[in-house]
C-alpha cells in the first residue's frame, strides 16, 4: 500500500522548472547562434558563478523589472493554488471511494503526463514566446483544477490530471528570468524565483485546509482555478510576447537555421540539445541526484503517518518548516554561494552535504531529529537543483533555453514515475532507515564523479 500512495508533492516542489520563447532567426541571428555555439563548446562550470562586479539588476529597464515582478507574483500565486488543490486531493479521492491502489495510479498518471509535456512546453516557449507559454501553463492549471472541482466520480478525477501536460508555470517563470536577467547572476535569479514558489508552498496548504474545512474539497479546487485565471490576466497585461534578446525570425527564415525551425516535434533538436557540451552530464547529475530524494518524498506521507504517527496538523507544520527552510536557502543562500564559488565546486560541495545528510537520515528516530536532518538535506538539494538548472541554460544558445529547461523538467518527471515503486519496496522490505542508506550510496558515487571532473578541469 505504501508503494502506491506516493505523493505528487515532490513534483512541484522542484518540479517545475521552465521556459518560453521564439526560435529561429534571420542570417544575422544564425551568425549569432554560431557565435553562441562556439561559446557553448568551451563552456566550463568553473567560469560561471563567480562575482564579476555586475549587479543582477543593473541596466534593466523599468519594463523588465515589471515583467520580473509579475513573474514572481504569478509563481507565488501558482504555487499557492497548486498546494491548495494538492491538500484537498487525498480527501477528495477518499470521499469518492478510491482505494490506495487507485490513488497510486492517479499519481502515476500525473507524473507520466508531466514527463510528456515538459520538453514540449519548453520548445513551445522557445517558438511562441514567454507570454504564450505562461498563458498556456495557467490555462492548463485552471482547467485541471476546474475539472477537479466537478469530480464526482473516479474517472473524472483521472481526466482532471490530463491538462497538467502543459501545467509548467514554474518552468515558464524560469524561462523569463533566464531571458531577461544577467547571465552571470542566473543561479541567484532562479533561486529567488524558487523562494517565491516557496512562499506559496507555505501559504497554500494553510489556506487550502481552511477552505476545505469550511466549504468542502470541490470549492477549494474552484478557488485554485480562480487563482489561475487571475494569473492569465496578469500575464496578458504585463508579460511581453517575446522576452528573448533577439528579434523574431521573419517568415522567409522560419524553418531554416540551426535552431530547428518552428517544429515542436523535432528529434534533431532534442538530440542536438542533449549533445551540447556539458548538457548530457548535467542531466545525468539531475537524474541520479533526484532518485534518492524522489524515493523518500514519494513515501513521505506514509512515513509521517506510520513511522512517526503525525497528525494532519503536525504534518502540515513539518511541511511548512521544510518550505520556510527552502525559501531561505533559495532566496539568500544560493545567491551568496554562487557569488563566492564556481558552479562546479558548488556542485561538489552540495553533493558532499547530501552524503552526510542521508547518513543522518538513516539514524533518525524522532520527529525532532527529522527536523534537524531536514536542514542540511534541504540545503544540499536546493543548492544542487538551482546550480544544475542554471548551468544547463549556459550549455545552449539563448533561443534554446526553453527546450533545455524542458528536458530538465522531464528528468524530474521520469524519476517520479518509478520512485513510488522503489520507495514502497524499500519501506516494506527494509524499513525507514533504508531511505537514508540508499541516498548515502548514490550520493557518495555522485560526489566522487563530480570531484574527479572538477579536479580534471582545475588541471
Amino acid at each position: 500500500m505504501s508503494q502506491r500512495t506516493g505523493t505528487r508533492k515532490a513534483d512541484e516542489n522542484d518540479q517545475h522548472g521552465g521556459i518560453p520563447h521564439l526560435m529561429n532567426n534571420s542570417r544575422d541571428m544564425n551568425s549569432h547562434a554560431t557565435d553562441k555555439n562556439s561559446d557553448s563548446e568551451s563552456y566550463d562550470m568553473d567560469s560561471h558563478g563567480k562575482e564579476d562586479g555586475g549587479g543582477a539588476g543593473v541596466g534593466k529597464s523599468s519594463s523588465d523589472r515589471r515583467v520580473i515582478m509579475c513573474t514572481h507574483f504569478n509563481i507565488f500565486l501558482y504555487s499557492t493554488c497548486f498546494w491548495i488543490q494538492t491538500g484537498t486531493l487525498p480527501y477528495l479521492t477518499k470521499k469518492l471511494g478510491a482505494d490506495p491502489v487507485t490513488f497510486g495510479y492517479l499519481q502515476t498518471t500525473f507524473a507520466v503526463v508531466q514527463l510528456a509535456g515538459g520538453p514540449l512546453f519548453g520548445r513551445f516557449g522557445d517558438i511562441f514566446g514567454g507570454r504564450a507559454a505562461m498563458t498556456l501553463a495557467f490555462v492548463a492549471a485552471a482547467l485541471s483544477y476546474a475539472l477537479l472541482g466537478v469530480s464526482y466520480s473516479i474517472p473524472i478525477l483521472f481526466v482532471s490530471r490530463l491538462p497538467s501536460v502543459f501545467m509548467h508555470a514554474m518552468q515558464g517563470g524560469q524561462m523569463i528570468v533566464t531571458d531577461i536577467g544577467d547571465s552571470s547572476k542566473r543561479a541567484d535569479a532562479l533561486g529567488k524565483l524558487g523562494m517565491s514558489y516557496g512562499v506559496g508552498m507555505v501559504i497554500g496548504p494553510f489556506v487550502g485546509g481552511i477552505i476545505t474545512k469550511v466549504f468542502g474539497e470541490q470549492f477549494a479546487a474552484f478557488v485554485a482555478a480562480a487563482g489561475s485565471l487571475l494569473s492569465i490576466v496578469l500575464v496578458l497585461q504585463f508579460v511581453p510576447p517575446q522576452t528573448k534578446k533577439f528579434t523574431a525570425p521573419s517568415k522567409e527564415t522560419q524553418g531554416s537555421g540551426s535552431s530547428g525551425g518552428t517544429t515542436l516535434f523535432s528529434l534533431k533538436k532534442w538530440t542536438s540539445l542533449v549533445a551540447a557540451p556539458g548538457a548530457c552530464f548535467l542531466l545525468c547529475v539531475r537524474f541520479f541526484a533526484g532518485i534518492p530524494i524522489g524515493v523518500f518524498q514519494s513515501m513521505f506521507q506514509v512515513v509521517a503517518l506510520e513511522t512517526f504517527k503525525l497528525a494532519p496538523d503536525q504534518n502540515g507544520y513539518l511541511m511548512s518548516f521544510i518550505g520556510v527552510t527552502t525559501m531561505i536557502v533559495q532566496g539568500v543562500g544560493v545567491g551568496y554561494v554562487t557569488k563566492k564559488f564556481t558552479e562546479s565546486s558548488t556542485l561538489v560541495a552540495s553533493s558532499a552535504i547530501l552524503v552526510f545528510s542521508y547518513l543522518l537520515l538513516a539514524q533518525v528516530g524522532s520527529v525532532f531529529q527529522l527536523c534537524l536532518v531536514c536542514l542540511p538535506l534541504v540545503v544540499g538539494l536546493t543548492t544542487q537543483n538551482v546550480v544544475v538548472t542554471s548551468a544547463l541554460t549556459h550549455t545552449v544558445t539563448e533561443e534554446d533555453t526553453g527546450a533545455i529547461l524542458g528536458l530538465n523538467m522531464a528528468v524530474n518527471s521520469l524519476v517520479r514515475t518509478f520512485s513510488p515503486t522503489v520507495g514502497g519496496y524499500l519501506l516494506e522490505s527494509y524499513g525507514f532507515p533504508s531511505f537514508g542508506y540508499f541516498g548515502t550510496v548514490v550520493s557518495t558515487v555522485l560526489t566522487l564523479v563530480l570531484f574527479v571532473r572538477h579536479q580534471r578541469k582545475a588541471l
